[in-house]
């Protein structure tokens, strides 16, 4: 997997922004905080894999 990841950075990225949007659920801030973090970081994840889909 590792192979398909450093072939395409886009979705290396999305991946790690999936991984911190998780992250940020579990993280010890107030609701509001988590909920947003959780949502930019999903926002981004998304355009860089329908980035990925349109190329």
């Amino acid at each position: 997997m590792s192979r398909i990841l450093s072939l395409n950075p886009s979705r290396a990225r999305a991946a790690a922004h999936k991984a911190m949007a998780l992250a940020a659920l579990r993280s010890r801030s107030s609701l509001s905080v988590r909920l947003s973090r959780y949502n930019a970081h999903m926002t981004k994840a998304r355009a860089l894999e329908a980035m990925e889909v349109a190329q």
